[in-house]
C-alpha cells in the first residue's frame, strides 16, 4: 500500500470528524440543529448526493502498487475497479455511445482500395456486427438491464436497514425526509450502476484527443475537487479560528497585529501568491528528482501545495467574522461574570467563546467548500492549478477550450466536466443552506 500526502490528510480529516461526532453526541445544543437538518428534505437529499461523491473520492484515495509491477506505477482502488476504462482507449475523439471515430480518415479496404470514411472504434461497440442498425436498440436494452440491476441492488441495500429498524422499533414513525433519502439513494445508485454497466460496452461520454474515456476522467476528477475543498478547509480553519478569537477577545496590540496581517494578506492578489507558490514547488521538484520518481507523487505534491496556498489566502474572511462575533460575546454577562470570578482566560475562550462561534464556523466551512471547488477549475484553466497530469474538471475545461474551436465541435468533455461539477456544487450549496438555517441562532425560535 502507498500512502500519499493527500491520502494521509484525507483519512486524518475523517478521523477528526468521527472524533468530533463522538464528542458532540448527546449535546443538547447540537441535537436540535441536527434534528432540524434530518427533517429537511432538500438538505438530506443533497447530503446523499455529497456522500456518493465522497465515497468515490475515498475509493480513489487508497493507493497501492499493482502486484507483479516492477516499475513506479501507483493506482487506486477506483483505478483497479475501472481497469477496462483505463486500458480500453481509442485512437482519438469519439462521440458518446459512438462506434466510429469522430472524424473521417483514409481507410484501406480489404480489396486494396482506399475509402474516405469513419473508422470503427477498437473497443466501443465492438460486440456489434452491424452497428448502424443495432446500436440504438443495443444501448436501450443494456441501459434498461443496467438500470434494473442497479435498482434491485439499491432496493435490497435500503430494505435491510429498514427491516432491522422495524423489528427493533415497530411503533416508530417514519421520518418524512427518510422517504426522500431512500428515493435519492435508489435513483442515484441505479443511474450510476447503469452508466458503469454501459461503460463496459461503450464510451458513454465519448473519448478525448488521445482516445481516453471521458467518463473515467470525470469520475477521477471527483477526488481532486473534494481534496481542494476539504484539505484547504483543514489548513484555513485553525488560523481563522485562533486568530479571529484572539483578536476579538484580547483586543489591544494583539488585535492590531492580527488585523495588520490579514489586511496585508488581502492586499496581495491571491493569484500572484498561488502562481509564485506553484513555481517554487516546480523548482523544488526539478532540483530533487530522486524524491519524485513517480508521476502521481509529483502531481500529489503540487496538489498538496495548492491546498496549502489556497488555505493561507482564504482564512481572512472567516477570521473577520469570528473577530466581530467575539467582540460581541466578550461583553455578554456570562463572560463578564466568569472574568469577575477569576476564571482563567484560556478556560473562558474554550468553554464560553469557542462553542458560541461554532455556528459561524460550520456555516462558513460548508459555504466555502463549493467556492473552493470552483476555484480549482478557474486556476487550472489559467494553468496555475493542479498538475496537468492530474485528473480534474479544471484541466478538462482547459483542454476543451481548444476542442470547442475545432470543426466539428467536440462538446462532450466540457459538458461532462460541467455536469459533474455543477452537481457537486449544487448539492454543497443546498446542504450549506440547510446547515445555515439549522445552526443560525437567530432562527432558533422559528
Amino acid at each position: 500500500m502507498v500512502i500519499l500526502w493527500t491520502d494521509a490528510l484525507i483519512f486524518m480529516l475523517i478521523f477528526i470528524l468521527f472524533g468530533l461526532v463522538f464528542y458532540l453526541r448527546g449535546k443538547a445544543h447540537i441535537k436540535r440543529p441536527l434534528q432540524k437538518i434530518a427533517n429537511n428534505k432538500s438538505g438530506m437529499v443533497s447530503l446523499v448526493v455529497l456522500l456518493f461523491f465522497v465515497l468515490i473520492g475515498l475509493l480513489d484515495s487508497v493507493h497501492f502498487k499493482p502486484v507483479g509491477d516492477n516499475g513506479n506505477e501507483i493506482i487506486s482502488l477506483l483505478d483497479y475497479w475501472a481497469k477496462p476504462l483505463r486500458e480500453q482507449g481509442e485512437k482519438t475523439y469519439s462521440a458518446p455511445f459512438a462506434t466510429t471515430l469522430y472524424s473521417k480518415e483514409m481507410m484501406v479496404m480489404a480489396d486494396g482500395s482506399s475509402q474516405w470514411a469513419y473508422p470503427r472504434l477498437e473497443f466501443g461497440g465492438r460486440h456489434l456486427d452491424q452497428p448502424e442498425s443495432q446500436r440504438l436498440t443495443d444501448i436501450a436494452k443494456k441501459g434498461v438491464a443496467g438500470l434494473a440491476q442497479g435498482a434491485g441492488l439499491m432496493v435490497v441495500l435500503m430494505l435491510l436497514p429498514w427491516l432491522v429498524g422495524l423489528v427493533r422499533h415497530p411503533q416508530a414513525r417514519i421520518n418524512p425526509a427518510l422517504k426522500s433519502v431512500v428515493s435519492t439513494v435508489v435513483i442515484v445508485g441505479s443511474v450510476g450502476y447503469m452508466l458503469c454497466y454501459l461503460s463496459g460496452y461503450y464510451h458513454v461520454l465519448g473519448t478525448d484527443k488521445v482516445g481516453e474515456d471521458v467518463f473515467y476522467q470525470a469520475i477521477k476528477s471527483i477526488r481532486t475537487g473534494l481534496v481542494i475543498g476539504t484539505l484547504t478547509t483543514l489548513v484555513m480553519l485553525p488560523m481563522a479560528v485562533v486568530f479571529g478569537i484572539l483578536a476579538g477577545f484580547f483586543r489591544g496590540w494583539i488585535d492590531d497585529v492580527i488585523q495588520y496581517i490579514y489586511t496585508t494578506l488581502n492586499s496581495i492578489p491571491s493569484v500572484l501568491l498561488i502562481a509564485a507558490s506553484i513555481l517554487m514547488v516546480q523548482v523544488y521538484m526539478a532540483n530533487h528528482e530522486q524524491e519524485f520518481t513517480s508521476v502521481i507523487v509529483r502531481a500529489d505534491m503540487r496538489l498538496l501545495f495548492l491546498c496549502l496556498i489556497l488555505g493561507v489566502t482564504s482564512w481572512t474572511g472567516l477570521c473577520r467574522l469570528l473577530r466581530a462575533e467575539t467582540l460581541k460575546l466578550r461583553e455578554m454577562d456570562y463572560v463578564q461574570a466568569a472574568q469577575a470570578l477569576g476564571v482563567k482566560q484560556g478556560r473562558i475562550l474554550v468553554r464560553h467563546i469557542l462553542p458560541n462561534v461554532m455556528h459561524i464556523v460550520l456555516i462558513s466551512v460548508v459555504l466555502d467548500f463549493s467556492s473552493l471547488v470552483l476555484a480549482e477549475a478557474v486556476l487550472s484553466y489559467i494553468n496555475i492549478g493542479v498538475d496537468p497530469t492530474t485528473y480534474s474538471w479544471g484541466n478538462m475545461i482547459n483542454g476543451a477550450r481548444l476542442e470547442m474551436a475545432r470543426e466539428p465541435v467536440v462538446w462532450w468533455s466540457l459538458s461532462a466536466a460541467f455536469v459533474f461539477m455543477f452537481t457537486l456544487v449544487l448539492a454543497a450549496n443546498l446542504f450549506a443552506d440547510t446547515v445555515q438555517e439549522a445552526f443560525d441562532p437567530r432562527r432558533g425560535s422559528q
